[in-house]
């Protein structure tokens, strides 16, 4: 059962590096849905878990968990990280990877830095020229919208969510670059908590992000948001 979306008038990744974080802005869908076939019920409760997590997410002011970090590339190829993520209004993150290499991606909202610790050079991007996976994720604070800015959105039978009982939605951008093919979001129905996501790039790489620990309305103070290089740490512009 799915929802095709008209087109309306009118970020996400590329293939990174495996040294490299991945987060994004989690996009969103159109403005009219138009139902395809599928039971009443079904198409209500598509429409009503939309709703749910629209709605939940743009009002918080922040969020806090620990995450893990899969990749899994089109060679065959598996990394698995891990960490803390904290989030905040508007447009601010932190992703501290603990696991199994210490490194930091930090956005205060107008520009991302990325460091791996013992390197003597970070990178410094405009938040709206990246493509870093991690951009999704600040959807969860209200960016993005999902009957916006999404084509289609569907329910997923074919994939085993992570904690029974959950519901996994599939999410095709409206406008995304090349790189960046899909994304699945695996959310709760009862609570509406967003607890995985999915990004499917077209180069067949797949990045799942788990969830646990979430701490919703955490506001971490803003210095959290800023970067200090390390001494002997000098900043270059990402390529």
């Amino acid at each position: 059962m799915q929802y095709a979306l008209r087109p309306a008038s009118g970020l996400a990744p590329k293939t990174i590096p495996l040294k490299r974080p991945i987060l994004a802005s989690l996009l969103a869908a159109c403005l009219l849905l138009f139902p395809s076939p599928g039971s009443p019920q079904e198409q209500t409760d598509l429409s009503a878990l939309i709703d749910g997590l629209q709605k939940k997410y743009s009002r918080m002011k922040g969020i806090a968990a620990d995450f893990v970090q899969v990749y899994r590339g089109p060679d065959g190829r598996t990394r698995r990280e891990g960490g803390r993520l904290i989030l905040k209004r508007p447009g601010k993150a932190r992703w501290d990877y603990s696991s199994p290499e210490k490194k930091l991606f930090v956005s205060d909202g107008k520009n991302i830095f990325f460091h791996v610790e013992g390197e003597r050079h970070a990178t410094r991007a405009p938040v709206r020229e990246s493509v870093d996976p991690q951009i999704p994720f600040l959807f969860l604070l209200g960016r993005g919208n999902l009957r916006r800015d999404f084509s289609k959105i569907e329910t997923v039978s074919s994939e085993r969510p992570v904690s029974a009982g959950n519901v996994i939605l599939r999410l095709f951008p409206r406008k995304a670059p090349d790189s960046f093919k899909q994304l699945l979001v695996e959310v709760s129905p009862s609570s509406f908590e967003v607890r995985r996501l999915v990004i499917f790039e077209q180069s067949g790489a797949r990045i799942d992000f788990l969830l646990d620990n979430i701490r919703e309305n955490f506001v971490a103070p803003d210095a959290q948001f800023s970067f200090t290089p390390p001494p002997g740490v000098s900043v270059v512009p990402a390529r």
